[in-house]
């Protein structure tokens, strides 16, 4: 009965991935039914979840060719705009060369162009984060400056 309730599970959560990735390519109905009906049967719910993954494979193929290069290089710019963001909060020299070895070193990959997609992410947030956290400490110790100093005047005004 568990194995049913995880079968079950499993051929709903594909069956999703199915639906999503028709909305991605953005398939007309007449489409997804062409696609579903191949494997003789009416509904994408009467499908097999094995022949549902096979086609969510090739669905899943066509979205990344469809979108796959122009997002890297999306995320590529990211990755230099947020390391270039922190070298100039840390008053660093920065050029594309540089930028691009910080990321390699950082994620282990010699040629800058060879990251895979979940490692650019990683290094966006990892720096911005880091530009963040600079923010953040530098306006905690401007408070306690401005706060230090204002006590200090006042003490000294009234004596």
């Amino acid at each position: 009965m568990a194995e049913n309730k995880t079968m079950d599970s499993i051929h709903k959560g594909v069956l999703k991935k199915f639906h999503t990735l028709c909305s991605v390519l953005g398939l007309s109905e007449d489409e997804k039914r062409a696609i579903v009906e191949s494997y003789g049967v009416e509904s994408s719910r009467d499908m097999d979840t094995h022949d549902l993954i096979n086609v969510c494979a090739n669905l899943s193929e066509q979205a990344n060719k469809k979108n796959g290069t122009n997002d890297l290089d999306k995320l590529r710019k990211r990755v230099m705009a947020a390391i270039g963001s922190y070298l100039h909060s840390v008053k660093r020299e920065s050029n594309a060369s540089i930028i691009k070895g910080i990321a390699c070193r950082a994620t282990g990959y010699e040629d800058f162009n060879k990251i895979p997609r979940e490692r650019l992410r990683n290094i966006i947030a990892t720096f911005n984060n880091k530009v963040k956290d600079e923010q953040g400490v530098n306006d905690v110790i401007n408070s306690m400056m401005l706060q230090s100093f204002m006590s200090g005047n006042a003490s000294y005004g009234e004596a």
